[in-house]
């Protein structure tokens, strides 16, 4: 156990790996799936409900204040990302087909996650109110502008988008999110004292996300959908293009002189692509035999933006741990 904490892999990345293993060997399916939705949605709920009781009005007001982050966080998601996976679908369009270079280019445009990237931004020490603002308005703003950029970049047709990702953002996140604010003059200063409650509830939400993205993908039979040498092609090019949008937000934090907290808001809200954004609006906006193929490269590229920011994550948050005790150290020592 000494050699695996050396080398970044901790109890939680233990865990994560095994529920990796678990929703591969042994997924939820039918009944036991819906139960799982309905858990991960009040998991995912209660969690926003303790960030909101945990965090003063003024930080959520400097968050979304702070346009200088979110216009960068802004033009990742939306300018930065589609670029890269124009460039990736013209580099490696002909060995992967023409309906999965369509997915890859879908999955460009698409708008960030909020539940896990906000998740890992805390994890990281890093600015969750600046974070909760970024996440939350790239995907009110998605619902619209994905299918926009589909039409641009893509030709498609302009069809009906579902607005079940707005409900699902308002009652998920910010209405818990208010609501937690709102109970915050109660229980604020409980919730500050007992950190460990909103530690066990970030990473047993990161846990059941993954759970249930990978059993979706058994169930769906998303590894038997195209020729293993295609899907192994396909696994190449999005560990590429997952590389290359984090370099990128590596990049423009250090180019843009961001503090601590705001490039970590920058690298996990600027290059993650949301899943459940995704599903419903490539249902809306494309043949139903060919939605499959076209989310197969958001699964696996949502399958590795959870295990890369998880490792990441916590590695970054034990870094941060470390450099506020030196801190706290060398201001008692001063005094």
């Amino acid at each position: 156990m000494n050699f695996l904490k050396r080398i970044g892999i901790d109890t939680y990345m233990v865990l994560l790996i095994a529920t990796v293993c678990l929703g591969l060997l042994i997924p939820a399916h039918g009944i036991a799936m819906v139960g799982l939705g309905h858990v991960t949605f009040w998991a995912v709920a209660l969690l926003f409900f303790l960030y909101g009781a945990k965090l003063d009005a003024s930080s959520v007001k400097a968050g979304l204040m702070n346009w200088r982050l979110q216009g960068l966080t802004f033009l990742a998601t939306y300018l930065v990302i589609p670029i890269i996976g124009l460039a990736l679908a013209a580099i490696f369009g002909p060995l992967l087909g023409g309906t999965v270079t369509l997915g890859l280019l879908f999955l460009a445009v698409l708008p960030s996650t909020v539940q896990s990237s906000i998740a890992f931004t805390s994890i990281a020490g890093g600015n969750v109110p600046a974070a909760i603002c970024a996440a939350s308005v790239s995907n009110m703003i998605g619902v619209a502008l994905t299918p926009a950029l589909v039409a641009l970049l893509m030709h498609q047709g302009n069809g009906g988008v579902s607005f079940d990702a707005v409900v699902k953002i308002s009652t998920q996140i910010l209405l818990p999110f208010i609501l937690g604010q709102l109970a915050r003059p109660l229980i604020g200063a409980f919730i500050a004292k007992h950190k460990f409650l909103t530690m066990i509830v970030d990473r047993g939400s990161i846990l059941l996300i993954v759970y249930k993205a990978f059993s979706s993908g058994t169930t769906s039979g998303l590894w038997s959908a195209i020729p293993m040498t295609s899907l192994a092609m396909l696994f190449v090019v999005i560990l590429i293009f997952l590389a290359l949008t984090m370099a990128a937000m590596v990049f423009g934090g250090r180019l843009f002189k961001l503090d601590y907290p705001d490039r970590a808001v920058l690298f996990y809200c600027g290059s993650t692509k949301s899943l459940a954004s995704g599903l419903p609006i490539a249902s809306a906006l494309f043949a139903a035999d060919r939605v499959g193929a076209i989310v197969l490269p958001i699964m696996i590229y949502h399958m590795s933006q959870l295990l890369v920011c998880a490792y990441v994550s916590q590695k970054a948050g034990r870094a941060q741990l470390a450099a506020d005790g030196e801190g706290a150290l060398a201001n008692g020592t001063a005094k």
